[in-house]
């Protein structure tokens, strides 16, 4: 079966005779599906790839914006105040670009058994981004980690 450069459909051909439509036309025979009834389509194959590239980038960049990537900070009980507010401004940068921030402190050894204040350093980071996002999940205690997420304000 082959196609014209038009979209009009010119019946089913001979393989020499396609390319020699396609030779005429200055374009090229390109094969589009070949299971069942093999259809041959004349265009331009460069412009074809172009169109096909340019159709994978738009449905990736899409993709990437439906997924929004969810990245975590971890914090420590004993976090000194230079490296909270180095890790807050860095979290506060990615959750203004529309992404998800998982704050997470994890216990060693003994601290599991103050594992409040381990929820005071999480609450502490999630009030510090209020004014860019909201808490999407409360602290949980998994193990010997807590952690909470934090999503950007719609």
């Amino acid at each position: 079966m082959v196609i014209g450069p038009n979209g009009e459909k010119l019946g089913v051909k001979k393989i020499a005779d396609a390319l020699t439509l396609a030779n005429y036309a200055g374009l090229d025979l390109v094969l589009m599906s070949s299971n069942g009834m093999p259809v041959c389509k004349v265009i331009d194959y460069n412009k074809f790839k172009y169109e096909k590239v340019k159709k994978e980038k738009e449905a990736k960049k899409k993709q990437r914006e439906q997924n929004l990537e969810l990245k975590e900070y971890r914090l420590s009980v004993t976090i000194d105040t230079h490296d909270f507010e180095t890790k807050l401004k860095n979290a506060r940068t990615y959750i203004e670009k529309g992404h998800k921030v998982k704050v997470s402190v994890r216990f060693k050894g003994r601290q599991i058994a103050h594992s409040d204040l381990g929820k005071e350093v999480i609450l502490k980071f999630a009030t510090a981004l209020e004014e860019v996002g909201e808490i999407e999940s409360m602290p949980k205690l998994e193990g010997r980690s807590m952690s909470l997420v934090v999503a950007p304000k719609r």
